[in-house]
């Protein structure tokens, strides 16, 4: 099953010369839905992760029913003022300004093997931050599966460090 099929590519959206990569097409079938989620598992399972964290919000739409298949935690990452307990924070620099990512502060604990789940890779920016904050946490990052790479951003450069795999790649 080719998972490419199942995702509705939309021109012009949110501008011209932006083609946007629509999940909620795979999302609303059941059957494919259940497809995309084993085939995360599978990657992810021989990594024998503690925990899963998603950075918000379609990290958390794959993130959590792949740390439930695991039988494993989920963590979500937010944006600023969204997490009601104490926060460790990263800023990242975005295209023209800055963005700041927020996990909560007892989370995760040092030591503890993580693997961040995302829908798109595309320059990476997010996911840095992401694996910046576990790593502030003192914990363990084993790897990144995201659903989508858009490979000509060259995402996966900036994160060199880590392991990466992506199910479809635009």
């Amino acid at each position: 099953m080719d998972l490419k099929d199942h995702i509705r590519v939309i021109s012009g959206f949110p501008k011209e010369g932006i083609s946007y990569k629509d999940i909620t097409t795979l999302l609303k079938n059941g059957e494919i839905y259940r497809a995309t989620i084993d085939a995360l598992v599978e990657k992810i399972k021989p990594w024998q992760p503690d925990v899963i964290v998603g950075p918000e919000a379609r990290g958390f739409l794959l993130g959590a029913p792949v740390a439930y298949a695991l039988g494993i935690g989920f963590v979500p990452v937010r944006k600023p003022g969204k997490l009601p307990a104490k926060t460790i924070s990263e800023t990242y620099a975005l295209e023209y300004g800055t963005d700041t990512l927020e996990v909560h502060a007892d989370a995760i604990g040092p030591g503890e093997r993580v693997v961040v789940v995302d829908d798109l890779l595309a320059t990476g920016g997010t996911m840095l931050a992401t694996a910046n904050l576990i790593r502030k946490i003192g914990a363990e990052m084993l790897g990144i599966g995201f659903l989508i790479e858009l490979t000509s951003l060259n995402g996966r450069e900036k994160l060199n460090d880590y392991s990466v795999f992506s199910l479809v790649q635009y």
